[in-house]
């Protein structure tokens, strides 16, 4: 039988242009060939930068699926993604945000027969964090690319964070998928076979995001469903202050080290299956949440 390569959805926030480009080379080279993108921007992103990411998004070859502004509610990205999905039609779909970047450990036509023949409707992954090589918040430029700028993975969303570190990188069409792609409710992934999911979040620009999201949450601007976001925000901010602006990448409870988009991490399969069954939501939190990986506004 033919391989049908899974169609692509992200809902992408005001990144910038050479992200999205990179992005896009890492997943085609993937073999994905199908792209669906719903773009948001938030009201505060001027019409310029919006306009620029557009543009640079149609010189990829990419027409947007859909392109809407607004507040950023926490329902926002999950209404959009669902969208995406219903209009990608049955089949299987690879769900990532604009950040991520997944790595397997096998060719994706492997990865999804392996995952039909245990009679399984997803595939699972583990975002690993992203760090320069001082835990400086560094800008990106694409010159020196993004495996030099950002050469250490870490464990930063959940053992610093208390954010939820699981994703669900493929899912076919029949299964729903929770927000912020944590969890599809009544699919249980390979622990064999969990994706690397190297989270390049951690770039110039966030903290002022993360400012934002725990201003609109609190104020009430921006609708939220916990405070999971919230306080996933306000530890990484703590955080970076306590540390002159940086992330301390010398903790060993973070477990940073050198890494590579190229192929799993030494040692992944048995590390990102520990993490994946003993990882539990704070108790403070009463539920699981979305985290704070979802687009950047």
């Amino acid at each position: 039988m033919t391989f049908i390569p899974p169609t692509l959805i992200a809902v992408v926030g005001p990144v910038e242009p050479a992200l999205l480009a990179a992005w896009t080379t890492h997943y085609r080279r993937l073999g994905i060939e199908r792209f669906l993108l719903a773009f948001h921007f938030p009201d505060h992103i001027p019409d310029a930068q919006r306009h620029e990411l557009l543009a640079a998004t149609h010189a990829l070859g990419i027409v947007p699926t859909q392109v809407s502004t607004g507040p950023w509610h926490e329902h926002t990205n999950t209404e959009l993604r669902d969208g995406l999905r219903e209009k990608a039609g049955p089949g299987w779909h690879l769900i990532a945000d604009t950040d991520e970047f997944q790595t397997y450990p096998a060719p994706l036509a492997d990865v999804i027969d392996r995952a039909m023949g245990t009679a399984r409707r997803v595939v699972g992954g583990l975002m690993l964090d992203r760090v320069s090589a001082d835990g400086s918040l560094a800008p990106w430029r694409p010159g020196p690319g993004l495996e030099r700028a950002f050469p250490l993975g870490g464990h930063l969303t959940h053992r610093l964070l208390k954010g939820d570190p699981r994703k669900i990188v493929l899912a076919h069409s029949s299964a729903d998928v929770a927000s912020g792609n944590h969890r599809a409710s009544g699919h249980k992934p390979d622990l064999d076979t969990l994706a690397c999911v190297h989270h390049f979040k951690w770039r110039s620009g966030v903290l002022d995001d993360l400012r934002r999201r725990v201003e609109r949450f609190s104020s009430g601007a921006w609708a939220e469903h916990t405070p999971a976001v919230r306080s996933e925000a306000s530890r990484l901010l703590e955080h970076v202050d306590r540390h002159s602006g940086r992330i301390d990448v010398a903790d060993p409870r973070l477990a940073f080290r050198r890494v590579t988009l190229d192929r799993l991490p030494e040692g992944w399969a048995a590390e990102a299956a520990t993490i994946t069954t003993t990882w539990r939501p704070p108790t403070s939190q009463n539920q699981p949440g979305s985290t704070i990986s979802s687009p950047s506004p």
